[in-house]
């Protein structure tokens, strides 16, 4: 299923923004096509397309993406279609994608929830259970 090697190295042609390891970017970031973030950004991402965070990488940040592949840092929630954890990523918050994957030695501390659908409701009991037998 994930037989395809991502090749994401800083001068790949693919890319059309990079922010380097010095750049600190606060607010809202909307863009097509892919972009990288090898800096520290915290805010809100909206994309159709690819975010990339590079191993120097570090977001505090709600992402909403096609596709997030995580190399870096990462707190906050991540909305997208595929998120790749690489072995040196961290991700801490909630995910919600129906593909994850998560490489050995990848750190992913959180909720995941892969169900597609934009609620869940569990029962805890069966509804014959609930209605209190009446002593009459």
């Amino acid at each position: 299923m994930w037989k395809e090697k991502t090749d994401v190295k800083k001068n790949d042609a693919e890319i059309k923004a990079y922010m380097g390891e010095d750049t600190i970017f606060n607010g809202l970031l909307n863009f097509t096509g892919t972009v990288r973030i090898d800096g520290k950004f915290e805010g809100q991402v909206i994309t159709e397309d690819t975010l990339i965070i590079g191993e120097t990488g570090h977001l505090t940040a709600e992402i909403s993406a096609g596709t997030v592949i995580c190399m870096g840092y990462v707190e906050g929630t991540v909305m997208a279609q595929k998120v790749e954890i690489h072995s040196t990523s961290k991700v801490v918050g909630s995910i919600k994608s129906p593909a994850l994957h998560i490489e050995l030695g990848g750190v992913f501390d959180g909720t995941c929830d892969m169900t597609g659908k934009e609620t869940k409701i569990i029962p805890l009991v069966k509804a014959e259970e609930i209605q209190a037998p009446s002593n009459t």
